[in-house]
């Protein structure tokens, strides 16, 4: 193909894309979900294909992926709808203050203020969770079919995306399709695996120092496993502070103690190590840029985008400073 004539058409189809993506924005995420997904599902669509035809394969892996990612988004909403009733009782139980004292120093936290806005927040989750339930149909609907639809036609989607870029330029585009997948895989299977830990380990933990509804603790415990760096800290210090403000010094620095190093530390260091044969080979610290970045900038698909973004352009950097020492040399 003449290079013009390539250089019009790749130009055409960047137009279309991005029309496509102003007039499909309502469901834009759910299409960037299922396409990374697709893409990373394909080495468990050819093993599946050595013993299936290509249509069956295709669609028991698509089977497995959207209730492996359907279960627990309906079990958390779930859970948060049945368990808001004791969440409003817990946080109508706080004193209207307490006092943090240290030495001779202590300041008084006003909780009262806090309650309210609170409560709303609370009783607007478990209604959003229950009327969003509809709209998450028709999503995973969209979603199981193009990811049926994207592992048939991978090959031909691979071929069609190579046959635009030169031949001297496949080298980048194997770098970068590489490093999509470890960061894609580090993503969804390690942290994945993670929160499943998590999730194993914090209900006989919650169930052992005594707090109530203890899975549907651990269920938010193994959903924060995907927030970096913090994760379910959050939850841990939330019933630390919760023990202190009803001056449960004793039950404060237990939650803290047990809680956070079997649920917040560990299932990280025990499981990462056992799956990390693929890796995004990227910092902590850029990888909460792209994940705080991305959610900040388009919302929940941000979570993917932001950190799969950073990785490429951590990549690029790589080939730029490769290329740059080939020409000294």
């Amino acid at each position: 193909m003449p290079y013009a004539r390539r250089t019009v058409l790749i130009g055409l189809f960047a137009a279309l894309a991005a029309l496509a993506a102003v007039l499909l924005h309502g469901v834009l995420g759910t299409v960037v979900f299922a396409t990374t997904v697709a893409y990373l599902l394909v080495p468990v669509y050819r093993r599946a294909n050595h013993r299936l035809p290509a249509w069956w394969a295709a669609a028991a892996t698509t089977s497995a992926a959207t209730l492996g990612v359907l279960f627990p988004i309906t079990a958390f909403a779930y859970l948060l709808y049945i368990r808001s009733s004791g969440v409003l009782a817990l946080i109508q139980s706080l004193p209207d203050e307490f006092v943090l004292g240290f030495g001779t120093f202590s300041y008084v936290v006003d909780v009262a203020t806090l309650t309210g806005p609170l409560t709303d927040t609370v009783r607007a989750l478990a209604v959003d969770a229950i009327s969003a339930l509809p709209v998450l149909g028709v999503k995973f609907t969209l979603f199981a079919l193009l990811v049926f639809a994207l592992l048939v036609a991978h090959e031909e989607a691979e071929s069609a995306v190579l046959a635009a870029v030169p031949l001297r330029y496949h080298d980048v585009v194997g770098a970068l399709a590489r490093r999509a997948r470890d960061t894609l895989y580090a993503i969804y299977v390690l942290q994945a695996a993670t929160a499943f830990a998590t999730f194993l380990v914090a209900v006989p933990v919650f169930w052992l120092l005594g707090y109530p509804f203890p899975v549907t603790i651990a269920l938010v415990c193994a959903v924060l496993q995907f927030l970096p760096i913090v994760g379910p800290s959050i939850v841990v210090g939330a019933f630390a502070l919760y023990q202190l403000s009803v001056g449960n010094v004793v039950g404060a620095v237990l939650v803290t103690v047990v809680a956070g190093a079997l649920v917040a530390w560990l299932p990280d260091p025990v499981v990462r190590p056992r799956l990390s044969r693929h890796t995004a080979r990227l910092p902590g610290s850029l990888y909460f840029i792209g994940f705080t970045g991305g959610l900040l900038t388009v919302g929940v698909i941000g979570i993917i985008a932001g950190p799969l973004i950073v990785a490429l352009l951590v990549e690029a950097v790589t080939l730029i400073a490769d290329e740059e020492r080939k020409n000294r040399n």
